[in-house]
């Protein structure tokens, strides 16, 4: 497990993809299980580890997860995800590229909770909710794109399905439209940077999480 950040209330874990951030039908170990275990090993705590989940990644996405080490941060980080007041960066790896260097795209999303699986339209449909977010290329190579990403909305699978639905799925996420899976199962997209106003000591928290080993994400250039 790797600490990006962390202070009396909150800590900030960079997320290896393949990890669930809470436990479900799987039965695997959550990664918010692993966090409550260092937690009680680092400081000695006995009985149960309090640890809020403030909002979650997709089990193949990578990066930056934040999590309430106090119940009054978790109140205030919720409220905070809610209003869209934690700014949320994402890298992700595209084929083709994007044609311009940069944009916005405007969805409407509906949510099919079988397949657990978003569908894009380009006008409002029954069930749908709008879906916005900003985009920058960051670097090409032979193949691939790397994009940043600002995320406007929060909405299910929403990079990934505005992406396909622009046409460039990313690498790896078979769900919406890539060609062929990345060799550890990953979809090539990374939750990169965090920024927020502390919710208890109201100093402005920055982390950035580390690029993937994976060589392809560091073809581009940047680090």
């Amino acid at each position: 497990m790797e600490v990006v950040y962390e202070d009396n209330h909150i800590i900030i874990v960079n997320k290896h993809s393949g990890e669930i951030v809470q436990g479900d039908k799987t039965g695997d170990t959550p990664l918010s299980d692993i966090v409550k275990q260092y937690l009680k090993e680092k400081y000695g705590k006995p009985g149960n580890v309090f640890l809020g989940v403030a909002h979650r990644l997709d089990r193949p996405v990578g990066g930056l997860v934040v999590f309430a080490k106090t119940s009054k941060a978790l109140t205030r980080l919720n409220d905070m995800f809610r209003r869209g007041d934690v700014h949320k960066t994402y890298w992700a790896i595209t084929k083709p590229a994007f044609p311009q260097s940069e944009g916005e795209l405007t969805n409407w999303l509906t949510r099919n909770e079988r397949q657990n699986k978003s569908y894009a339209y380009d006008h409002e449909v029954d069930g749908s909710k709008l879906a916005r977010l900003k985009y920058h290329v960051v670097g090409r190579n032979d193949n691939y794109c790397l994009v940043e990403i600002e995320l406007l909305t929060g909405r299910h699978h929403q990079i990934r399905c505005q992406l396909a639905a622009a046409g460039c799925p990313i690498r790896g996420d078979l769900k919406y439209g890539a060609p062929r899976s990345n060799p550890d199962g990953s979809i090539s997209l990374l939750s990169r940077r965090v920024e927020f106003v502390h919710p208890v000591s109201k100093q402005t928290v920055i982390a950035e999480a580390p690029l993937p080993e994976e060589k392809i994400w560091h073809s581009f250039g940047v680090e």
